[in-house]
């Protein structure tokens, strides 16, 4: 068991924070759709699912601090550590959304700033001063997009967390709309990359993993991010001035991520229909799902942000997706769970070495 246990440790990936990202978006999601009890119940989960995970986490870097260091600059697996930072600050809306905990969002929001400056860079240098580095077509995937993510994560806790700042709202704002600006700057570069990868590259089954939803899921949280600093717009003059260029922003933004959705669909089709790859639980299904429910979160506060009530019926549906798509992700990890601890302990054990 312990040998077990030191395998799963050793190869954790990096990634793996994408499942509170998923579930904590979907919580958000289902409680300002009124669902409140799912919403209160799926904050459970991601408390209890973030706290093993960061004990986990913290126990590979302790145990195995070299395979952990060779991921950070590892262009298929380094950019798994910025679910990290977009994973503690989706807890951080959650708990400000579904249980109003101001002072535990505010930390996590800190703590999230904190992992995003030692994260971003070290990645970064890690992966430009490498010398031995992959063509585009095996180094790019759609969870470098994670970096753009994480980035607009901080905004959007930071800006619902500043009514209650006092004379540090306006920095705060403008803290959160910088970062705003970087995250769409880091979106622009990377998918210009990801793009030209699916169009002039071959492209095969297996490299289409569920990642490459987050194509949709980072404009998704941009649009989240600018829809909340327009919400939270009154009283700061500077940020009032901005206005014409978030509304505009925002809805390029949302509209490139309801452009993604068809083509994504089309996409996975192609994998497991025609090319009939086989369909089972993966870690990465988990960054499938935060982008189905932060599609259904941000369409919900543009709708209130440009006062565009027709723009409900658009959530209304998502959000049922977005939920089943959870619920799916979370059995195949139950029967994921179960398959590995239970094939152990049905393996015969060793005979003793001295007869009764």
């Amino acid at each position: 068991m312990r040998s077990r246990i030191s395998e799963i440790l050793s190869g954790l990936p990096p990634a793996y924070f994408s499942l509170v990202m998923a579930t904590g978006i979907v919580s958000i999601a289902t409680w300002l759709s009124g669902l409140t009890a799912i919403g209160t119940a799926l904050l459970w989960v991601n408390l209890a699912a973030y706290s093993i995970l960061v004990s986990l986490s913290l126990a590979r870097i302790l145990l195995f601090p070299s395979r952990a260091f060779a991921d950070l600059s590892d262009h298929a697996r380094g950019p798994g550590f910025f679910t990290w930072v977009a994973g503690t600050c989706v807890l951080g809306t959650q708990l400000l959304v579904v249980a109003d905990r101001w002072s535990e969002a505010f930390t996590l929001w800190l703590l999230g700033s904190a992992l995003w400056v030692v994260i971003m860079y070290s990645f970064f240098l890690a992966v430009i001063v490498r010398e031995e580095k992959p063509t585009l077509e095996k180094g790019i995937n759609g969870a470098w997009l994670i970096a753009s993510v994480a980035t607009q994560s901080i905004s959007v806790l930071g800006t619902m967390l500043s009514p209650r700042l006092g004379p540090m709202r306006e920095p705060a704002l403008f803290l959160t709309l910088s970062m705003f600006l970087l995250g769409c700057m880091l979106y622009i570069n990377i998918i210009t990359l990801i793009f030209y990868r699916f169009t002039f590259l071959k492209l095969e089954a297996e490299a289409l993993t569920p990642p490459y939803w987050i194509n949709m899921g980072a404009v998704a949280i941009a649009a989240l991010a600018g829809s909340t600093l327009i919400l939270q717009s009154s009283g700061a003059e500077f940020l009032e001035s901005f206005l014409p260029f978030l509304r505009g922003f925002t809805v390029f933004f949302w509209i490139t991520g309801t452009w993604w959705i068809p083509l994504l669909l089309l996409l996975g089709a192609w994998r497991h229909l025609v090319r009939r790859y086989p369909l089972r639980y993966d870690s990465q299904y988990w960054g499938m799902v935060f982008p189905l429910g932060m599609y259904t979160t941000a369409t919900i506060r543009l709708s209130e942000a440009l006062e565009l009530p027709f723009l409900m019926v658009i959530p209304r549906y998502c959000l049922y997706v977005a939920l089943s798509a959870w619920l799916l992700a979370f059995a195949g990890l139950i029967r994921h769970l179960a398959g590995e601890f239970g094939g152990w302990a049905r393996r015969p054990r060793r005979p003793s070495a001295i007869s009764p």
